[in-house]
C-alpha cells in the first residue's frame, strides 16, 4: 500500500501499458482509489485524460502543463479497455502517427476486438472513435508513442483502411494527400495481397486513383 501523503504514482501504476490506467486499475494499490487519484492530478504527476482515465504523467513533465497528444491518449485508453495486443490504433491516427497527416486532428480512430462507446475527452476538445475489427487479421506494427509503444496499422494497411472508410474521423479532406504520402513508403505486393485477403480490392482501386491524381 502507498503511503498515505506520498507524491509520486506508485510504481505499479506508472509501469502500466502506456502510462495509461483506470481506478479500477488501482485497487491493488490504493484502498480507495479516486481521492488518492484526484491528489495525484492536483500535485501535477497525473494527467486525467477523460473520466476514468488517467496517465502517468513523465517525470521530467511533473508539475508543469502537460498533454500526450491525441493518438497516444487513444492509444493508451484503449489499451486499458482491451489490452495491449488487441487495440491498434487506425486511419486517421495510424496516419499521424507515420507522419503522412501533419497537423493535429481532433478525432482518435482506434481498431478494437468488440464495440465501445466514443469516448470524450475532457482534457481537450477531441475523442476517441472504436471500429470492431478482427484485429488479429490486421497488419500492425509497434510505433513509439509520447507513452510508449502501441500497436499501429501499417502503411499498406492503413492505406487500405483510409480508402474504405474516407468519413472516419472527420478528415475526409486530408485523406487524399495522407494516402499518396503513405504509398511512397508503401511495398506495393504486400499491400496487393493485403488487399485481397481483406476483401478489400475496391478499396486498393480507389487509393490508386488518388496516388496517381498526386503523382
Amino acid at each position: 500500500m502507498a503511503p498515505a501523503h506520498s507524491t509520486a504514482v506508485p510504481a505499479a501504476l506508472a509501469r502500466r501499458p502506456l502510462r495509461t490506467f483506470r481506478p479500477q486499475d488501482a485497487t491493488d494499490v490504493y484502498a480507495h482509489p479516486r481521492p488518492e487519484l484526484s491528489r495525484l492530478v492536483t500535485r501535477g504527476v497525473l494527467h486525467r485524460a477523460a473520466p476514468g482515465y488517467y496517465i502517468v504523467v513523465p517525470p521530467e513533465q511533473a508539475g508543469r502543463p502537460w498533454i500526450p497528444n491525441l493518438e497516444a491518449t487513444a492509444a493508451g485508453i484503449a489499451t486499458t479497455i482491451y489490452g495491449p495486443d488487441h487495440a491498434i490504433v487506425m486511419g486517421i491516427s495510424a496516419a499521424r502517427l507515420h507522419h503522412a497527416i501533419p497537423r493535429a486532428l481532433a478525432t482518435a480512430v482506434v481498431a478494437v476486438p468488440r464495440r465501445h462507446r466514443t469516448i470524450t475527452l475532457t482534457d481537450r476538445v477531441a475523442t476517441i472513435r472504436f471500429l470492431r475489427r478482427d484485429t488479429p487479421e490486421l497488419d500492425a506494427e509497434r510505433l513509439d508513442t509520447p507513452l510508449g509503444p502501441a500497436l499501429v496499422t501499417t502503411p499498406e494497411q492503413t492505406i487500405l483502411d483510409l480508402a474504405r472508410w474516407p468519413a472516419l474521423g472527420d478528415a475526409e479532406n486530408e485523406i487524399p494527400a495522407a494516402v499518396a504520402s503513405l504509398h511512397r513508403r508503401s511495398d506495393r505486393e504486400r499491400l496487393t495481397t493485403l488487399a485481397g485477403e481483406q476483401g478489400l480490392t475496391a478499396a486498393l482501386a480507389r487509393a490508386d486513383t488518388w496516388v496517381q491524381a498526386a503523382s
